[in-house]
């Protein structure tokens, strides 16, 4: 019984304490993220249940493949507009070693695990940066068309560079992080190398040597949602994009499509909240993500689209899609089946290359 009375009484406490924090949070928050399928299944697991739980006004902005540069410019004028950024991890480094992404303490500000484990041992090595709140392990992988390819399916990341055996247009991102890597692994570079052989001037000219053999039949997209429409359409016989997008146009779409796994890049997908917001923003900001970032919200967000929840916990969780009922564990880019052969990006590598890369890239492009 006093055990009892003793757990109602520090619930009690703990209600009001979070009823009068609340009072000194913002009402209304700004969050950015890719749009899409991937902002709508956030949209479904996370701010909808936030919103009613809250009373709290959420606007979407779909702006984070430009998140540095307008952050960077934002910080410049003084005026921070966004509350919660969805960044992948690269971008989060870059953005905390800048001063300009809130560093947290993950065991202190983010919720433990349902399994009893602390915030850092259940995201693990995901925790890449002291800025960084990880969400899911995604893949930037290819699919083609099944109506397409004609009687031989592509089963190697290096048919995007065989003109010859697929004709036809294909995309690819605006952005060299990613394609480099695949035109050097296709042109005969040994994958414990790629960055090693990246690092040099040589190196370079000789993955933008491999991408101008394909750069005439290249579309280059900058939304996630670019690659699944010009499938859809039939303006590419294959293209690369994240593998949630291509979940939903083969499964909730039907299209005649295929997802090619091999050389699927792996990539982590977070949160960060700009640093210098108001108290009040801020403490919205952080309640908002520890509420994202727990353990059943990571495995909810998994019925709405194909990306591994970044906790542990939250894996055993993962149950069927919410309106297919299919089991969703196989279109994981994490599955067994999936994964025989993956790339993980070199975040620390990119996070101090890419900018250089970048101005390269877009020069190449030009030419």
């Amino acid at each position: 019984m006093k055990l009892t009375t003793t757990l109602l009484a520090t619930s009690c406490l703990t209600l009001t304490a979070t009823l009068a924090a609340a009072e000194d949070m913002a009402s209304e928050m700004t969050i950015v993220s890719w749009g899409g399928a991937y902002s709508a299944s956030q949209q479904a697991a996370y701010h909808d249940p936030y919103t009613a739980n809250t009373g709290v006004s959420i606007i979407n902005d779909e702006s984070s493949a430009e998140a540095v540069a307008k952050l960077r410019a934002m910080n410049e004028a003084g005026n921070v507009t966004w509350d919660v950024v969805d960044v992948v991890a690269s971008d989060a480094i870059r953005l905390c070693d800048e001063g300009l992404a809130l560093e947290i303490d993950h065991d202190e500000q983010l919720a433990p695990g349902d399994d009893g484990s602390s915030a850092s041992d259940d995201f693990g090595d995901l925790l890449v940066s002291d800025c960084f709140i990880p969400q899911i392990v995604y893949s930037t992988t290819v699919g083609y068309r099944t109506d397409l390819v004609g009687d031989t399916a592509p089963t190697e990341i290096c048919a995007i560079f065989d003109t010859a055996t697929y004709p036809g247009m294909r995309s690819l991102e605006k952005r060299p992080i990613g394609n480099l890597e695949w035109a050097l692994l296709c042109d005969g570079v040994d994958k414990a190398d790629i960055y090693d052989v990246l690092e040099t001037d040589e190196g370079q000219a000789q993955a933008f040597a491999k991408l101008d053999s394909i750069k005439d039949s290249v579309i280059w997209w900058t939304a996630g949602a670019d690659t699944p429409q010009l499938l859809a359409d039939g303006e590419v016989i294959m293209g690369s994009t994240y593998n949630g997008r291509l979940f939903s146009l083969i499964e909730e779409q039907d299209q005649p499509v295929a997802m090619l796994w091999d050389a699927q890049v792996f990539d982590l997908d977070g949160w960060i909240i700009p640093a210098g917001l108001s108290p009040e923003r801020e403490a919205r900001a952080l309640d908002y993500v520890r509420f994202a970032t727990d353990t059943q919200r990571l495995a909810d967000q998994a019925k709405y689209i194909s990306y591994g929840p970044a906790r542990a916990s939250s894996a055993p969780l993962v149950s069927t899609h919410a309106t297919l009922g299919i089991e969703m564990a196989p279109h994981m880019p994490t599955d067994p089946a999936n994964a025989q052969n993956t790339f993980l990006y070199n975040y620390e590598w990119w996070a101090d290359y890419r900018d250089d890369l970048d101005a390269k890239f877009q020069a190449w492009l030009s030419q």
